[in-house]
């Protein structure tokens, strides 16, 4: 999961989609990139646990794991009170 968010564009993506589902198309707008590597990112964050997507005819969604965020908050808020 860190992995997935170490990378600036899915960090990007992680951002807009926590405003709410997205297509593809709708994330790669803003990126720099070309559609292939847009979809290489969102395969990371699908692998991490992070994002699922659902394809309906032609237009695949994306949506935020909620409960995958919350487990890396609560890991580092663990470390947290362990350092402080």
């Amino acid at each position: 999961m860190f992995q997935a968010l170490a990378d600036p564009a899915r960090r990007s993506m992680v951002d807009r989609l926590c405003k709410g589902p997205a297509s593809v198309k709708e994330l790669a707008e803003p990126l720099p990139m070309a559609l292939p590597s847009v979809l290489q990112h969102l395969q990371m964050l699908e692998a991490s646990g992070l994002v699922r997507s659902e394809k309906t005819g032609r237009i695949r969604t994306c949506r935020i794991e909620p409960q995958a965020l919350r487990s890396a908050e609560d890991w580092i808020n663990e470390r947290r009170i362990l350092w402080e």
